[in-house]
């Protein structure tokens, strides 16, 4: 059935401060700019908020100040996202610097929950080197999903978005949702993710537009450049299908269920999305009554065909 979630992104640029304020003051300051970034979304009534990566680092501060502001700052402001987060009744996607247990940092996304709870973290797994050499940030070592009220989260941060070797993790795993907190764009590698893992993908990105992509790589909607935030509903009930072999099928499936089926097609690519609208019959029912081949059943399919013996050139 039918599996809406309205999700805001933040694409606010880091805050710059006066390099002299005191690291108190700071903390201040960056809990009153979020409550501001926060004020532009709530209205909408979100069930999830993204925010970028290191959304509290100052931006112009240098690296023994920033150490200086890191250890004043602790959970202060992850507080505040959980209480925004427990009154607001959504969840929050928060991107920071933080120290563990063990004294060591990662560069996290943390998801708190609608009650305010720390729900789930993945720490970035391809710091770049700099944030080990110059910042002590140890890579993270798994890839783990939360799973939400609404369906299943996996995360990517920044230089991320550049290695298969996390990709295909959740190529494998097919999440509802990836969450992209970042201070670069990754250009053509968002909608890539969101294909290549059949999923939405929501990025949050530091300055430059940020988007909700489907899993045919199609924007649904962006922040651009007069506002930084933009909220849209998606439906993750949804599958993607190739044309091949399927276009008579989707002709019936269409004509069965008329509104309480979109087929989208982007074009170029060959396959499509199918989404179910309806309130008592999922896409996974229709595929199945409609005998619909999904997009990586046939690929599987053609790629066995090609090996069965006698097919490939001598």
């Amino acid at each position: 059935m039918a599996d809406y979630v309205k999700v805001s992104t933040i694409g606010a640029r880091p805050l710059q401060v006066e390099r002299d304020l005191e690291p108190q003051a700071v903390v201040g300051r960056m809990i009153e700019h979020w409550r501001g970034r926060l004020d532009q979304v709530l209205p909408d009534r979100p069930d999830l908020i993204l925010v970028p990566e290191a959304c509290d680092r100052p931006l112009n501060w240098p690296a023994d100040r920033a150490k200086e502001y890191y250890a004043v700052r602790k959970d202060q402001v992850l507080d505040f996202f959980s209480e925004a987060a427990r009154q607001n009744r959504c969840y929050v996607a928060y991107s920071a610097k933080h120290q563990v247990e063990d004294g060591t940092w990662r560069n996290s996304t943390r998801i708190i929950d609608r009650s305010g709870q720390v729900v789930g973290t993945y720490n970035k797994n391809h710091v770049v080197i700099g944030e080990y050499e110059d910042g002590g940030v140890l890579y993270g070592r798994e890839a783990r999903f939360i799973e939400c009220d609404f369906g299943r989260v996996a995360c990517a941060i920044c230089f991320d978005l550049n290695f298969d070797e996390l990709r295909l993790k959740y190529v494998e795993a097919k999440p509802d949702l990836i969450l992209f907190s970042s201070m670069y764009h990754g250009g053509l590698m968002q909608a890539y993710w969101a294909y290549s893992c059949r999923c939405h993908f929501v990025g949050a990105i530091a300055g430059p537009p940020s988007a909700i992509i489907s899993p045919i790589g199609q924007v649904i909607a962006t922040s651009t450049n007069y506002f930084d935030f933009v909220t849209a509903i998606v439906n993750l009930d949804c599958a993607v299908a190739h044309l091949d072999e399927n276009r008579d099928r989707f002709r019936r499936m269409k004509a069965k269920y008329g509104p309480d089926v979109t087929i989208t097609d982007p074009g170029y690519l060959g396959p499509v999305l199918l989404a179910s609208e309806s309130e008592e019959v999922s896409i996974r029912q229709m595929v199945e009554e409609f005998e619909v081949e999904l997009l990586d059943d046939y690929f599987a399919r053609s790629l066995a065909h090609r090996h069965t013996p006698g097919h490939i050139e001598p």
